[in-house]
């Protein structure tokens, strides 16, 4: 990748505000995510890093402001017309398939390979790639996803995601409520899947983990955003 195509923004977010009801959450959020990059919204919790997320992918119900991805507006999109145009979307709470095997949520997340805009092809995930990033599924195609750990369906949800081939990952809260042996694999993986020339933002409240993973930062506090250093004590405790 060149020095131009890592400067190339895949997302810009220009003033973006959301209410939940009469209740505003997000008071004109201002961010970006580049070509291969991994971001990180820190923050305590209910500071709005969750709905920033959901609101990206058009899932909460009223915002307002522009969202910008590969070049075309989106902010008025439905979320599945989002998804089809290249953003994987991992909630917290992960909506895994219970009552389907693993390779069936595998198939379930599955679109076409794509490309940049310059021509150059994104890697296409295929199941055998996913077992190589995440080995623990790889003894699991047939296990209803139900009866899996916490950290086997985290590693199963991030998976399915990439199944559709995303440009760009939102990853919410990717630590939380894992053991710390999968949090490392966990890490890992996003080192690997940023080693690939993948774009992530991700919400984060793992200080620790946001810093291990993140080349750049934006602190959430009452639902305004600033951009933070590459410094872990600069976070708020």
């Amino acid at each position: 990748m060149t020095a131009a195509q890592q400067r190339e923004p895949v997302l810009s977010v220009r003033g973006l505000c959301a209410w939940y009801g009469a209740a505003q959450i997000l008071f004109d959020v201002d961010l970006d995510v580049g070509r291969g990059e991994v971001v990180a919204l820190t923050g305590r919790n209910g500071a709005g890093k969750s709905t920033t997320l959901l609101s990206l992918m058009g899932l909460v119900a009223r915002r307002a402001g522009t969202v910008t991805f590969m070049g075309a507006d989106i902010s008025r999109l439905a979320p599945h017309a989002i998804a089809r145009r290249g953003i994987g979307f991992v909630p917290e709470d992960r909506r895994i398939f219970t009552d389907l095997t693993v390779a069936e949520n595998l198939e379930v997340g599955r679109q076409p390979a794509r490309s940049w805009p310059d021509g150059a092809a994104l890697p296409a995930w295929t199941p055998e790639r996913l077992f190589r990033l995440f080995p623990n599924l790889a003894g699991m195609t047939e296990r209803g996803a139900g009866r899996m750990s916490g950290g086997e369906q985290q590693m199963l949800a991030i998976a399915r995601t990439l199944m559709g081939n995303p440009f760009l990952v939102l990853l919410d809260e990717p630590s939380e409520g894992i053991a710390p042996v999968i949090v490392e694999q966990m890490a890992a993986a996003i080192l690997e899947l940023k080693a690939e020339g993948a774009s992530i933002l991700l919400s984060e409240q793992n200080v620790a983990f946001a810093t291990h993973v993140a080349d750049r930062f934006y602190e959430l506090e009452k639902g305004q955003a600033r951009v933070m250093p590459a410094d872990q004590g600069s976070f708020a405790d």
